[in-house]
């Protein structure tokens, strides 16, 4: 037992003496712990005091360089503004020594004036006593001169101011006249101009509508075979047919281009039986090609032997009746001339009926008169003058000779056949629908022409007639006399101008006739 409490105080000793010596260990082991954490602190705060010394000596550096340029910037705009300022006191020194001068300058010229209004006040005077003088001796005159002519003064002048105007009144209307005359003597150089100018601006659009045909076709393969190995049945086509043929990105198409229709024609038909056939080579090209001329040559033939027979018009040349075919293929602003031909055959025929002279001469001459457009394009010349030279070969009378070449009043008619065929073919070319125009718009444009001449002073009646292309105006004689008249039509004509479009010319015609009646009883 005491063993056992003996065991019991050693173990609990020894136990004791660990505890104080780890104690010891820890605490000797915590003050270390506690020096080197010291001994950081104070490295960290002297560190910081190290940085922000240098940070603060940056900031100082800093803030004297931008202070210094600052400085330097301010000095800069300082001495800038001195700078300026000795320039505007130079120039404010410089105005008020020009200032100077013009005062004195302004003194003279204000002394040079006094000394002028001082001279032009003593010539008033003189010119005053003068007028009064005059007045003395024209009042004596004009009383010597009543005396003489036994009129009074206002009579004097109105007879004067009478015979100053209609004096004026007539020189003015030959003036006008005179003006008219040399305007018509230059009329053939400025139209040349502007029907020059005018093909010009519209060969584009006309060209693309009259001189083009489109061939369709099965397939865009076909495109190949119509050009041909390096293009040889492209080339054997145009130089055996004369034609342009385009062959472009257009879809299932090629398009023939030429500026007659009769041989774009035949390079249209020789196109379709070549693509209907299959076989295009250079040598069926060219035989295709003149077997169609043939074929059109018949054609012709057929076509103008129907329009005789449609005209009831007979012994007709065969040269005449080929180029009659070949209008068919002819047109002019969009209305076949073929058909535009039996129409001014029919209406010159039934006018001729109407006034009891021969209907089938007025017919022939209607049928005939743009016999020259199927040549036109080849020699030079007016259709009109190419027709009747055509007709004059081919034994044609004079009566229908000379209505073909009046028909554009480039001749003087010489019988009323002409006359005839005149009308016809305007009335033909010019009826709504005729020529592309649409009826309202061939209203619009015969109501503004009436609506125009009717608002001048003067006017009585107005007719629209040709289609628009011609306003007749009859004023009243009472209003109205022979030189006014003149100025009337050009006012007209000026307005018409201004406020209108319209193809061509329009004609200005005032009429004025004195009417006395009486009745015998």
């Amino acid at each position: 037992m005491t063993y056992i409490l003996l065991t019991a105080i050693i173990g609990i000793i020894v136990g004791i003496v660990i505890t104080i010596t780890y104690v010891n260990f820890k605490l000797k082991k915590i003050n270390h712990l506690l020096k080197n954490s010291q001994k950081e602190a104070d490295d960290i705060i002297t560190h910081s005091k190290k940085e922000a010394e240098s940070i603060k000596k940056e900031f100082l550096l800093e803030a004297k360089e931008e202070w210094y340029k600052t400085k330097k910037q301010s000095e800069k705009e300082i001495n800038e503004r001195k700078n300026e300022l000795r320039a505007q006191e130079k120039k404010f020194t410089e105005r008020l020594s020009n200032l100077d001068k013009r005062l004195d300058s302004l003194d003279k010229k204000e002394s040079i004036l006094q000394e002028m209004d001082k001279n032009n006040k003593d010539n008033e005077k003189r010119i005053e006593k003068m007028r009064t003088e005059v007045d003395v001796l024209i009042k004596n005159q004009k009383d010597k001169l009543a005396e003489i002519a036994r009129l009074t003064q206002e009579e004097a002048v109105n007879i004067m101011m009478t015979e100053l105007k209609e004096t004026a009144r007539n020189r003015a209307a030959n003036d006008v006249r005179q003006i008219v005359e040399q305007a018509k003597s230059d009329a053939t150089k400025k139209v040349a101009s502007i029907l020059s100018t005018a093909i010009q601006r519209m060969a584009v659009d006309h060209s693309s509508e009259s001189t083009v045909s489109v061939v369709s076709l099965q397939s865009d393969e076909m495109k190949g075979r119509i050009i041909g190995r390096e293009g040889r049945n492209i080339r054997a086509f145009e130089k055996a047919s004369g034609v342009d043929l385009i062959v472009d990105d257009t879809p299932e198409a090629v398009v023939l281009s030429c500026f007659d229709p009769v041989r774009r024609e035949i390079a249209r038909l020789s196109l379709e039986k070549l693509i209907l056939d299959g076989r295009i080579h250079p040598g069926r090209i060219e035989e295709v090609v003149i077997r169609t001329k043939k074929e059109m040559d018949e054609t012709l033939v057929k076509i103008g032997e129907q329009a005789c027979l449609d005209t009831n018009i007979h012994n007709i040349s065969p040269n005449i009746i080929k180029l009659l075919g070949r209008l068919h293929y002819r047109t002019s602003y969009g209305q076949n001339v073929l058909q535009h031909s039996i129409e001014t055959a029919w209406i010159c025929g039934i006018m001729a009926a109407e006034i009891g002279i021969d209907q089938e001469i007025a017919r022939r001459a209607g049928l005939l008169h743009d016999l020259g457009k199927a040549v036109d394009h080849e020699f030079d010349g007016s259709h009109a003058a190419l027709g009747a030279n055509i007709a004059k070969k081919n034994g044609e009378s004079q009566i229908i000779v000379n209505a073909i070449a009046a028909h554009h009043e480039e001749v003087q008619p010489e019988s009323v056949y002409a006359a005839l065929a005149q009308a016809s073919d305007a009335i033909s070319g010019s009826r709504p629908g005729a020529r592309r125009e649409m009826l309202e718009t061939y209203m619009q444009r015969l109501e503004k022409l009436e609506e125009i001449a009717n608002s001048i002073e003067g006017v009585s009646k107005t007719y629209a007639i040709q289609a628009g292309r011609e306003i007749r105006i009859i004023v009243d004689p009472v209003l109205v006399d022979d030189n006014q008249t003149v100025y009337i039509a050009n006012d007209i004509a000026e307005t018409i101008e201004k406020e209108m479009q319209y193809p061509g010319q329009i004609k200005v015609t005032v009429i004025r006739e004195t009417r006395q009646m009486a009745v015998a009883k």
